[in-house]
């Protein structure tokens, strides 16, 4: 007898545990955020992934990213994750892509797959894309907004874009969606005003890379999972 979930059996009883065994989600992003979704889920009996994500680990995400140590400096991603995973539930059945998601070829995925939907990416306008396509599709998402330059996890809620406030990304985000005629969607979000890094950099792009903690995208993440399972359960 496999007893890897028997804990969780106990809460929700063997039919709930049978259901969610047979429920299929994608996670697009496997940063801070990203990436603790699938240990949660992995942990609480999901056994069908499909990971979408372009990056390799670097030393930059060891102080945040579940899988990222100094033994998988360079790994994909999606193949480290991949691998947590199988290392939890070895008949889980996990798809990767590294690839990066953008409105160009978002159109390549089928998303009437999915039975859920994480969104956990950094781009404004993958983040659209990929409501949209749920949103068309009629598959429930659940999108992070902005957990960089924040210091407070217990400040962190679930609520719909529409109730969000303080955070610059759902501002940016309500104000896009609203004008796709998108009006309602479901958030991990923070009332937290972000601090101002001590020092500024930037990628190569040009783009200011936030400060981050080892706490406050973890705990977004494994708000998200559990909010995921407790809708499976409804």
């Amino acid at each position: 007898m496999d007893d890897t979930f028997s804990r969780l059996e106990l809460l929700i009883g063997s039919n709930s545990l049978n259901k969610i065994k047979q429920k299929k989600v994608a996670i697009f992003g496997l940063g801070g955020v990203g990436g603790n979704v699938c240990d949660a889920l992995a942990r609480s009996g999901i056994m069908n992934f499909d990971l979408f994500d372009h990056d390799q680990i670097s030393i930059t995400n060891i102080n945040r990213q579940i899988v990222a140590n100094h033994q998988t400096l360079g790994i994909n991603k999606v193949d480290a994750m991949k691998n947590h995973i199988l290392s939890i539930s070895p008949s889980a059945i996990v798809h990767t892509h590294c690839s990066f998601i953008l409105p160009e070829n978002i159109n390549q995925i089928d998303f009437t797959q999915f039975d859920y939907v994480v969104d956990a990416v950094d781009t404004v306008s993958t983040k659209i894309s990929i409501i949209v396509e749920c949103t068309n599709h009629h598959i429930p998402i659940i999108s992070s907004m902005g957990t960089g330059n924040k210091m407070h996890p217990e400040l962190l809620e679930i609520t719909d874009i529409s109730k969000t406030s303080v955070c610059p990304l759902a501002r940016v985000m309500r104000h896009e969606l609203k004008k796709r005629n998108i009006e309602h969607v479901k958030v991990v979000y923070s009332k937290e005003v972000p601090l101002k890094p001590i020092h500024q950099e930037q990628t190569k792009e040009g783009k200011t890379i936030p400060g981050s903690t080892a706490f406050v995208p973890p705990v977004a993440g494994i708000l998200i999972a559990s909010q995921i399972i407790q809708d499976f359960l409804k």
